[in-house]
């Protein structure tokens, strides 16, 4: 009887000492995806004029802003530079704010459960790229009927969403523009922290807003400096010559406005850092609580509550950039433990990171040949597999943090040749040294579209360049490997094979005109003017801290004096076949077919005659005849050369078409469109022959 009774103390102890667990655990247990209210601003149901999907039914839209907070002292926000130093609630907690904009179908059980989240570009929806045109800053205000049984996304049912992340963004009323609102750090005793800020400036106007105010309107204490062409020598503007605004948020030039196009240099000291980290946190939370929260501390319910059993992204440029840190930083992984994002598609990316997770950084900034120098972008690790950094002697990947957590999305790197010239996106696809190709990640396949510019320029223009700009279009291609990125997750169908140039066949080359091969085009400028990756000294401990105390940056020691010489991480180029078109990649039927040369590079016309001309590339038309090509001296093949008539042309372009679809690059409506286009005078080669066919 003792020995019974001593057994249910026992087992009385044990359940009780259980339950406390239970409840010290249930108290300790955090609350995940700290998204804690949202505000819905407007709620158009249905949207899109009413449209009406086959199978999946209207669609609506719900506008607004949410209110999110970050635990400092959560492991999974430690990497967030600054955050300790933002003022905390009550409860010792960090707030923000952003915008939010979802189209979702009204009844979600004929949707299928998929999400498709796009961080905007500089706080604008790239939608319509991916949708087939229907995108807009307000996607869902399209009305048109046509277009809308046209389009990508809502034909199959997903769910879409965006949201700010980016300080620099300007919410604009009714244009749904999306942006962040952030926390400033301080010091401990609430005092303004100063440090030193760089502005790099290139445009036009009377006067320049700063990213940061100054910490004193003492000339003295800043420098502007002014060059026309890059390779330019800076020449310091006198004090005199420019002033601040009252309260030192903007500068200004005496009496005229910064020249157009011009390089402008601006450092000083400043004040009130943003806590711009916080924009990856603020991704990552609104995606969990979408994906796995009912509803916010108010009781609001969760739009999309129960029905995302995936998330997929869409982006153009500069959140594919976020989105490389995003997944670098250990992102991820939500605040639960649970993935965020299952696959993304990084359209024009590349291997570059952002200019975020740092004191005064400046997401808005992007590197280009003669633009935003100097900020925090291109930084090791550029690969999404391991790689040995031969500067600094580190080991590490773009995977190696989701690995461990198992939380890594899988992946589309889909760049033009542009990335390769401005970019230096060759080391996402080379050893840092550039001695060797790289494996694929298990996660990702990287596909090059061969001789594009940074996106679809306008035909028949040329903007600030020498040359028309490069009229190729990949959006095609884009939905292709958006629907085998889906087929890879959900059913592990393999996606097509990773389509880039490599040093190991001879297609991945230094630039100069020789290696490449481009042709020597008779009124076409050829300089091999590329960016280059170097490592820069921000200070000492900025690698470790995010906080620099020398801004702009320098080149590190011992190459100070001479940088054209190191530390410089080797990046190449795409090699050329006869006609100046890329030889790798996925090549499109205009490429395989050409009526001229197609460049992701391109150069500046006067002023600044010669440098680079940024994110654009080039077309060069072939001459029409033999005898115009040899009067001239063009050594391409005339269009009366290779294609005798119009008909041997279209045959030529249906095989290049039904091969890129048989390979998966292309859905058989994007081909069918291909197909189907009219090519009566596509070889212009004058009203005669043209009636003649």
């Amino acid at each position: 009887m003792q020995e019974e009774r001593r057994e249910i103390g026992i087992g009385l102890l044990v359940r009780l000492a259980f339950a406390c667990v239970l409840v010290a655990a249930c108290a300790a247990v955090p609350a995940h995806a700290r998204v804690k209210k949202i505000q819905i601003t407007a709620k158009e149901s249905p949207t899109f004029g009413g449209y009406a999907w086959p199978g999946v039914g209207q669609y609506e839209k719900i506008v607004g802003k949410a209110f999110g907070e970050l635990d400092p002292k959560d492991p999974k926000n430690a990497v967030i530079v600054d955050l300790q130093l933002a003022p905390k609630n009550a409860a010792g907690k960090v707030e923000y704010s952003f915008d939010f904009y979802i189209l979702k179908p009204i009844d979600l059980a004929k949707g299928n459960h998929k999400m498709m989240y796009e961080p905007p570009n500089r706080g604008r929806k790239t939608l319509g790229a991916l949708n087939r045109g229907v995108g807009t800053n307000d996607p869902g205000s399209k009305k048109d009927a046509a277009a809308l049984a046209n389009s990508f996304l809502m034909p199959q049912g997903y769910s879409i969403s965006f949201s700010g992340w980016d300080y620099s963004a300007v919410s604009t009323t009714g244009d749904f523009n999306t942006t962040i609102t952030l926390p400033v750090a301080k010091n401990p005793d609430g005092s303004s922290i100063t440090g030193p800020s760089y502005e790099y400036i290139v445009g036009s106007g009377t006067s320049y807003d700063l990213s940061y105010p100054a910490a004193t309107l003492d000339k003295s204490k800043a420098i502007l400096t002014h060059r026309v062409h890059l390779n330019d020598k800076p020449e310091t503007v006198p004090a005199s010559d420019w002033q601040y605004n009252a309260d030192g948020t903007a500068i200004a030039l005496q009496g005229k406005a910064f020249v157009k196009n011009d390089i402008y240099e601006f450092s000083y000291t400043a004040k009130d850092p943003t806590v711009n980290g916080v924009g990856f946190a603020a991704v990552r939370d609104w995606n969990a609580w979408l994906r796995y929260e009912t509803k916010d501390d108010a009781g609001t319910p969760n739009p999309l509550a129960g029905d995302i059993t995936r998330i997929y992204t869409e982006v153009s440029s500069q959140p594919g950039r976020l989105l490389n840190d995003f997944r670098y930083l250990g992102f991820n992984q939500a605040e639960n433990g649970k993935q965020v994002f299952d696959g993304m598609m990084q359209w024009i990316a590349a291997g570059d990171g952002i200019s975020m997770n740092y004191r005064w950084s400046q997401p808005g900034r992007t590197e280009r040949n003669r633009q935003d120098h100097l900020y925090v972008e291109g930084r090791f690790p550029f690969a999404n597999v391991a790689s040995k950094d031969p500067i600094t002697g580190k080991t590490d990947s773009r995977y190696a943090k989701c690995e461990l957590t198992h939380t890594c999305p899988y992946a589309m790197e889909i760049f033009s040749g542009n990335e390769y010239w401005v970019k230096a996106a060759s080391l996402m696809t080379t050893d840092p040294a550039g001695t060797k190709d790289l494996p694929d990640s298990p996660f990702t396949r990287i596909y090059f579209m061969s001789s594009m510019q940074h996106g679809t320029g306008r035909a028949g223009t040329k903007g600030a360049c020498q040359q028309l700009l490069n009229p190729l279009d990949s959006q095609a291609v884009q939905r292709a490997l958006f629907t085998a990125m889906d087929k890879w997750i959900t059913a592990g169908t393999p996606p097509p094979a990773s389509q880039y140039p490599k040093l190991s066949d001879g297609t991945l080359v230094k630039p100069d005109q020789e290696s490449t091969g481009f042709p020597h085009v008779p009124g076409v400028a050829y300089t091999g003017f590329k960016t280059t990756r170097y490592l820069l000294n921000y200070g000492p401990d900025f690698y470790k801290t995010g906080i620099p105390t020398i801004n702009p940056p320098q080149f590190s020691a011992p190459y100070q004096d001479n940088p054209a010489n190191g530390p410089i991480y080797p990046s190449f180029v795409p090699k050329t076949d006869a006609d100046g078109n890329d030889v790798a990649g996925v090549r499109l039927p205009d490429v395989q077919v050409p009526l001229g040369t197609y460049t992701g590079w391109a150069l500046r016309a006067g002023p600044q005659e010669g440098d680079g001309c940024e994110g654009s590339g080039q077309y060069i038309p072939f001459a029409k005849t033999k005898a115009e090509r040899l009067a001239s001296g063009d050594p391409r093949l005339s269009l009366e050369e290779r294609y005798p008539d119009v008909e041997t042309y279209s045959a030529m372009l249906h095989k290049a078409v039904e091969n890129l679809q048989r390979a998966g690059f292309l859905l058989p409506l994007d081909a069918e469109k291909m197909l189907n286009k009219d090519l009566t005078n596509v070889l212009n080669k004058g009203p005669a022959k043209t009636a003649a066919r």
